[in-house]
């Protein structure tokens, strides 16, 4: 397949978004630059998770990490991390599956740009899923064991989509060792849960966020992200400890060692 990149400037041309629903898009040249993307082929998979019941989130999710891992990955990595490459293939090749799936970009404009175009950074969902699966891949062997870890982070969305918003913390050893800790630890439901009554704060801060938060503001005197597990799990657990009250915790490790 052949995939033809769109011209640079392309995000804030909102002819674009007409001929794209009017169906006068692919291949014009109006649109489209003469450079050209080689792939052998490009599955359909859910590239917008903000909405639904968690458990559809979670059915979305682990359809484009499979995808994903099944075929883009395996592209140079300077063509999946590619913001154009994605825009242009979706808008030219992707069409009738958009507006089967997402039936709100035909309303207006706004919601084209915030599923189809939307910026590539941590906020774009193709873009956490590559990272996911990047993580996962590289440091996971064993089909059974990608799929428990895949289930971490899709329990733990919030804490992820913190913590590839830091630079220094975007690897997937250190993804890795996290999800391990809220594993062994079994701390999901209070890393995603509001911190109340603590007016020093913002309004919706989470614990998880709030652990991300104190290994960064730490770093460089700790070094958290080549810490070994046993060594971050201290440090996460010092640094639950500042909002929430870890006691039972602590019991729960005595009792496991």
């Amino acid at each position: 397949m052949q995939v033809r990149l769109l011209k640079e400037g392309y995000k804030k041309d909102e002819k674009l978004y007409n001929a794209f629903i009017g169906g006068s898009l692919s291949n014009n040249d109006d649109f489209f630059s003469d450079e050209i993307i080689e792939i052998e082929e490009a599955p359909d998979f859910p590239i917008y998770m903000a909405k639904g019941s968690e458990e559809e989130k979670k059915v979305d999710y682990m359809a484009a990490f499979q995808a994903i891992s099944k075929t883009y990955i395996k592209l140079d990595r300077d063509i999946h991390f590619n913001e154009r490459f994605w825009h242009s293939l979706l808008v030219s090749e992707k069409r009738e599956f958009l507006l089967e799936k997402y039936p709100q970009i035909t309303e207006n404009y706004n919601e084209f740009s915030k599923i189809v175009i939307k910026d590539f950074d941590w906020e774009n969902y193709i873009y956490k899923c590559i990272l996911a699966v990047e993580y996962i891949g590289d440091s996971v062997e064993l089909y059974y064991e990608k799929e428990t870890y895949y289930d971490l982070i899709i329990e733990n969305l919030d804490l992820f989509n913190y913590i590839i918003k830091y630079a220094i913390f975007r690897n997937g050893q250190f993804m890795l060792k996290i999800l391990t800790i809220i594993k062994q630890l079994e701390v999901s439901e209070i890393l995603k849960a509001k911190i109340k009554d603590r007016a020093d704060l913002g309004k919706d801060e989470r614990y998880g966020r709030r652990v991300i938060f104190e290994l960064n503001k730490s770093y460089p005197v700790l070094m958290s992200p080549i810490l070994d597990v046993e060594d971050l799990k201290v440090e996460f657990i010092k640094a639950l400890s500042l909002y929430y009250d870890i006691s039972l915790l602590e019991s729960q490790e005595q009792t496991v060692s």
